[in-house]
């Protein structure tokens, strides 16, 4: 008896020791965390950051791991299931199963809301916390790859954290599609003023205009620049939340300037100075949008809706503001397409004349007057204007907030109600859909 014993505590010390210098088969190997890892083990394991790789690397080659907070790399295993001794795997706290940011399928289509040249967009909700998302879904084409709008766009937003910008969720990369994931908002500002039509509320006016010019001063003190302000690109929230959108055409401003296309900004809302040519511009080019669309909710039609070409919008202009000559707007005549015999020569006139209602309201036709300057650089840039007499009536908490507060998290502030119907009546219609539709780039 006592032999036998004896014979088995030796076989079992023998099995210990094998399964100590080698892996036995069933059992999983201990896994470490990548800072655990030597040094000339952790050239071989990849960390991948939160902005997205334009460079898809090869379906056979690694696997995509991504949770909310993490994204790491592992090598694809061989088909006996044994894992390359040269690396460890990352474990993940979250189970295989269960949906995580940056995969295509945490992701529910609900329904498209619109579809532009070289996007579709979808009203979706997450799996991952059962929001409500809008899916960007961008078309890859093998010849031309991701497109510069797209890069750019995402590129910018990741940065941008503001409660009067759209919050960019989420990238997804695959081979065929790039998928940006924003905060799903009801409505846009266009949509707003077709189903108010004849001009919003005043005090509406004033809490959107605030909103507009928040967001701007934010990305503007950035040195970043839209570039295609228009109402299609102001969503709006149910609450009244007015949030910037699209940056395809948004670009880092730099200094010293440089010259930019001046193929931007929707007609009716691009500045005289690039109607004309310019290519050299800064911050000033946002806010000419910025003072048309405040004359555009106050009087409830376009300032300056011009039909036809250039030409037609550049004679709308000058019609109300005057014709520009070297006095009134120093090097005009230097502008590339300003040919003083191709324009009729107008007086300038108060934009009262041209838009009654900005007398409705005090101080509104001094704002509107200070925006569309012809030459930009008389122009008011977004921080003054939060400073104007025009906002004076407004809660003094409201220039107090953080970034990323609401200006309705202040006591007080609300919207009110539009001639004939509330603000909650309507917003079914996302406005990502008709961006896109209307979009020019």
């Amino acid at each position: 008896m006592l032999l036998q014993m004896a014979l088995f505590y030796c076989f079992l010390w023998i099995c210990v020791a094998k399964m100590s210098t080698r892996n036995c088969p069933g059992m999983d190997s201990v896994i470490k965390p990548l800072d655990t890892i030597p040094e000339d083990k952790k050239v071989r394991v990849q960390r991948t950051q939160s902005t997205f790789d334009p460079f898809e690397k090869p379906a056979n080659q690694v696997k995509r791991v991504h949770s909310e907070n993490n994204a790491c790399i592992n090598f694809k295993t061989s088909s006996t299931g044994k894992e390359s001794p040269k690396v460890r795997r990352h474990s993940s706290p979250s189970s295989p199963t269960s949906p995580k940011f940056g995969k295509a399928d945490s992701y529910e289509k609900l329904e498209k809301l619109g579809e532009g040249s070289y996007a579709t967009v979808y009203k979706g909700k997450s799996k991952v916390n059962g929001k409500l998302v809008a899916l960007k879904v961008i078309r890859l084409q093998e010849e031309e790859g991701t497109p510069f709008t797209a890069i750019r766009e995402a590129s910018l937003l990741k940065g941008l954290k503001h409660a009067n910008i759209v919050l960019l969720h989420d990238i997804i990369h695959t081979k065929e599609t790039l998928t940006l994931v924003f905060e799903y908002v009801h409505t846009d500002l266009c949509q707003y003023m077709d189903k108010h039509p004849g001009g919003l509320h005043p005090d509406n006016v004033k809490l959107f205009l605030f909103q507009l010019l928040r967001g701007l001063s934010y990305i503007h003190q950035r040195y970043i620049l839209h570039r295609d302000l228009k109402p299609q690109n102001l969503l709006i929230s149910d609450t009244g939340e007015l949030k910037l959108a699209d940056f395809g055409l948004a670009r880092a401003k730099s200094v010293p300037s440089h010259t930019y296309s001046n193929e931007v900004v929707t007609l009716w809302y691009r500045p005289p100075d690039v109607l004309l040519g310019s290519t050299e511009y800064s911050t000033c080019l946002d806010m000419w949008g910025v003072g048309c669309i405040f004359v555009e909710m106050i009087q409830g039609v376009a300032a300056f809706p011009g039909m036809k070409d250039i030409q037609d919008q550049l004679e709308r202009i000058f019609l109300v503001l005057g014709t520009p000559n070297e006095d009134t707007w120093p090097g005009v005549h230097s502008l590339p397409h300003f040919k003083p015999e191709r324009f009729t020569l107008y007086s300038s006139k108060n934009l009262r004349q041209a838009w009654n209602k900005l007398s409705y309201v005090n101080h509104a036709e001094d704002l509107a007057s200070k925006l569309l300057q012809c030459s930009p650089k008389n122009r008011l840039s977004a921080q003054a204007a939060l400073s104007h007499e025009y906002f004076s009536d407004l809660p003094p908490r409201l220039w107090e907030l953080t970034d990323m507060s609401s200006i309705f998290t202040v006591p007080n502030v609300r919207l009110q109600p539009e001639a004939g119907e509330s603000m909650r009546a309507f917003g079914k219609n996302n406005s990502y859909g008709k961006s896109l539709s209307n979009s020019k780039h």
